[in-house]
């Protein structure tokens, strides 16, 4: 078994990747990404999982779930804690890169958490229109931000409950253009499918401060049609679709939303 040795940056630079691509009911010795992350950093499952429950004591949009997490966050966690939020745009593609480094991925490979199944490397194909992009550090950053908000949705849109992940997107809240200190922020993400995506970020649907789905009245104005009646008018009402353990869209994005983009 490995000594017991002390945290180094670098290491928590990569769980804190991690930590955001997992829900905490998910941080336990017997999920398979802990596992891999344990051989790689030469550590054991459970340090990996307490570890990742420490940082799980710090945040604090699981604390508005009534999640406390583990206690015995050391000061090195409070502080690369502090540092990777205050900077994500920097700290997540630093964080992805050494993600990559550390699972020896080729350039043009995606590094993906499937909770359920481990650490996957894989020539993902497009998500969508923001993937067209050239800067690696970008990129990088929407593979962090897609596959953080997924499965934050337990992988599923959180209208309709689609699962073919090559159907859905990770909708921003609040435009990726507009608002670049939000834009790798978890929270600031909706899984939607891409047609409910395409709705939200033209202003035709939103949610309510409830999380309840509300149709625009330029939408409702193209009724009759079985398509809309479908897929927007049988969900409106419903609240969106997250499981118990992920943390909540931010109700200020969702707020801007409606008063900036819906209607």
């Amino acid at each position: 078994m490995p000594a017991r040795k002390n945290w180094t940056r670098h290491e928590l630079l990569i769980l804190l990747n991690v930590y955001h691509k997992l829900r905490f009911g998910q941080m336990h010795e017997r999920n398979p990404t802990i596992i891999t992350l344990a051989k790689r950093f030469e550590r054991t499952p459970g340090s990996v999982a307490m570890k990742l429950c420490n940082l799980a004591s710090l945040d604090p949009a699981l604390k508005l779930r009534g999640i406390k997490g583990l206690s015995g966050a050391s000061k090195l966690d409070e502080t690369m804690w502090t540092e990777f939020h205050a900077h994500l745009n920097e700290t997540v593609p630093s964080s992805e890169e050494a993600l990559r480094a550390l699972m020896k991925a080729a350039e043009d490979a995606e590094v993906q958490i499937q909770p359920k199944k481990g650490i996957h490397i894989v020539k993902a194909p497009p998500t969508g229109p923001t993937d067209m992009v050239v800067n690696v550090k970008v990129r990088r950053g929407q593979d962090y931000f897609r596959n953080a908000v997924l499965n934050n949705f337990g992988g599923r849109c959180g209208v309709t409950q689609l699962g073919v992940p090559e159907l859905l997107i990770a909708s921003h809240i609040l435009p990726w253009g507009s608002h670049a200190d939000e834009r790798l922020n978890v929270r600031n993400g909706l899984c939607l499918s891409r047609l409910h995506d395409a709705a939200f970020d033209r202003g035709l649907i939103t949610f309510d401060d409830e999380l309840r789905l509300v149709l625009s009245k330029r939408l409702k104005a193209e009724l009759p049609q079985s398509c809309i009646e479908d897929n927007f008018v049988k969900h409106e009402g419903d609240v969106l679709s997250l499981p118990e353990d992920a943390v909540l869209p931010d109700e200020r994005f969702l707020a801007e939303h409606r008063k900036t983009i819906f209607g």
